[in-house]
């Protein structure tokens, strides 16, 4: 059995997706952001990065989404070489881009210590997603395979991504293909699970 140690609408939810998807047995275990459970001893006794998510295997403790989906879903790995580097390549700009921007809005404390930074930090995040969502609008039509299906990992990591951007001041209905794609996966049953167990 997998336990997955999760924080409602945090990018772990995307390993919810996943596993979901693929119908494959685990426990989900919350993680109290609000008394900031993941900064405390037994916590980080699973994650000493003290972040979300943790992925508790048979063979040990996994962390990082791109490596916890690729171990848990590897059927959604394309099998030809360039559809999964570009996969691969999607979940880089939203991991180590898009995500950090969101991140400046809520977190600014991990970039700076003066509140006044905290404040232009987060001015500056409607500015920063509404970019990242113009890229994603320019660039996935073209992509070696269908989004929306759940026929690869990104899509999981996208759909949260993507549910960030009413808090971040952005209207995801001035991207059409944005918008069309959460509307196919807010129709797959996986999605609808981890919505009815309030994850997300």
């Amino acid at each position: 059995m997998l336990t997955l140690h999760y924080a409602p609408k945090t990018i772990s939810i995307a390993v919810a997706i996943a596993l979901e998807e693929l119908d494959l047995p685990y426990q989900a275990v919350r993680v109290d952001f609000a008394s900031a459970e993941q900064t405390k001893e037994d916590y980080r006794k699973i994650n000493p990065k003290g972040r979300v998510p943790a992925l508790v295997t048979p063979e040990g403790i996994l962390t990082e989404t791109p490596a916890i989906l690729e171990y848990a879903a590897p059927s959604l790995v394309p099998g030809d070489a360039f559809a999964a580097a570009k996969m691969r390549e999607l979940i880089s700009y939203l991991n180590a881009t898009m995500h950090p921007h969101h991140a400046h809005g809520i977190r600014g404390e991990r970039w700076a210590d003066e509140e006044s930074s905290f404040a232009d930090m987060k001015r500056k995040v409607p500015e920063r997603m509404a970019d990242c969502a113009a890229y994603l609008e320019e660039t996935l039509p073209s992509l070696p395979y269908e989004i929306g299906t759940m026929e690869v990992l990104s899509d999981a990591y996208l759909y949260v991504v993507l549910s960030w951007l009413p808090g971040d001041g952005v209207d995801i209905s001035n991207y059409p293909f944005l918008a069309a794609f959460q509307g196919k996966m807010n129709e797959r049953a996986s999605v609808q699970a981890v919505l009815a167990k309030g994850m997300l």
